[in-house]
């Protein structure tokens, strides 16, 4: 299963995932120059657990260094497919993540995760002489809070049949207790010298679900609402969807359509689709300046039709985003 999307929004831009992705990509770059077959490079900045266990390689070690790696490895990669793949996992799924916990505390605990994972994979193979490398066991935590946070959000996703991609949407806890399962069962059937930390994965995606947990014993420290002041989106998306409900005896249908607070203040427009059977229509919204949360606009003629050829209304309910306090 290939994640293309998900359509869970977020209302801030995500700093913390975006620097993340640069601080990869940086390091990535860095090993194309070194050659991304150095070993030398792995065992060093790599997370080796009979660095720690074994003295005959121990000693070639600095303190520094052991610890120094604990924390180094979630930045390194084996090669394009295992950059690619990572950086794209958390672009789909870090914004939201971060989103939740603000981002100096999404920082927090993306390192953690990343760390836990590592330990993880350390603790069930203790004596291993194989570098583990990747962001993984960290994206896997953020992962893990997803499945926590935003169980009923949608995944489009890529299936493929032999030659033939197939585009399904997958509620996110099916995508993700999916991928869970996948992680376990490789773990369990895998050997010690497998070139995958399955265990790492297994880890990251627990530490996840109990950092989420754990945050919301924390108290609030109101940092996140100051920096939420310069991250705030400024814009919602302007293709929206429009999911309409109405009642069986009445033409007239209801809906709601998202904008900031910017956009509240100087009005916009928006282009949203309805869907009706199988094809789904686009039209044209025209939000006024000075717009209030839970204004309604009327759409003239965009409800049900009757049998006597009279068309209903559509009503949207207009959801303020990033409310000026």
């Amino acid at each position: 299963m290939i994640p293309i999307r998900d359509n869970q929004p977020s209302n801030c831009f995500p700093v913390v995932t975006y620097l993340l992705m640069g601080i990869n990509l940086l390091v990535f770059i860095l090993q194309i120059q070194t050659g991304l077959n150095n070993e030398v490079f792995f065992y060093y900045y790599g997370l080796v657990p009979a660095k720690y266990t074994v003295h005959e390689m121990s000693r070639h070690f600095s303190t520094g260094n052991h610890l120094f790696s604990i924390f180094s490895y979630m930045f390194l990669h084996g090669g394009f497919l295992h950059f690619i793949g990572n950086m794209w996992t958390l672009y789909i799924f870090g914004d939201n993540v971060e989103d939740h916990f603000g981002s100096l505390r999404f920082l927090g605990f993306y390192l953690i995760c990343g760390i836990i994972s590592g330990l993880f994979h350390f603790f069930l193979n203790p004596v291993s002489m194989v570098p583990t490398i990747g962001a993984s066991g960290a994206i896997a935590g953020v992962m893990g809070a997803y499945f926590l946070l935003y169980p009923k959000s949608r995944i489009l996703t890529i299936i493929p049949i032999i030659i033939i991609p197939l585009f399904v949407e997958i509620p996110a806890f099916i995508f993700l207790g999916v991928w869970f399962l996948i992680q376990f069962f490789n773990a369990a059937g895998a050997n010690a010298g497998s070139g995958i930390a399955w265990w790492a994965h297994i880890g990251g995606f627990i530490a996840g679900l109990v950092l989420v947990k754990l945050n919301k014993k924390l108290p609030k420290t109101g940092t996140k609402q100051k920096i939420s002041q310069f991250t705030a989106k400024k814009h919602t998306p302007r293709l929206q969807m429009i999911v309409a409900s109405g009642s069986p005896d009445s033409p007239d249908l209801y809906g709601n359509i998202d904008i900031t607070s910017m956009e509240a203040i100087a009005g916009t427009n928006k282009m949203v689709t309805i869907p009706w059977g199988f094809y789904k229509p686009l039209y044209k919204v025209k939000i006024p300046s000075g717009v209030k949360h839970g204004t309604r606009l009327r759409l003239s003629g965009m409800g049900k039709s009757v049998p006597d050829g009279i068309k209903g209304d559509m009503y949207l309910t207009v959801n303020v985003k990033n409310k000026i306090l």
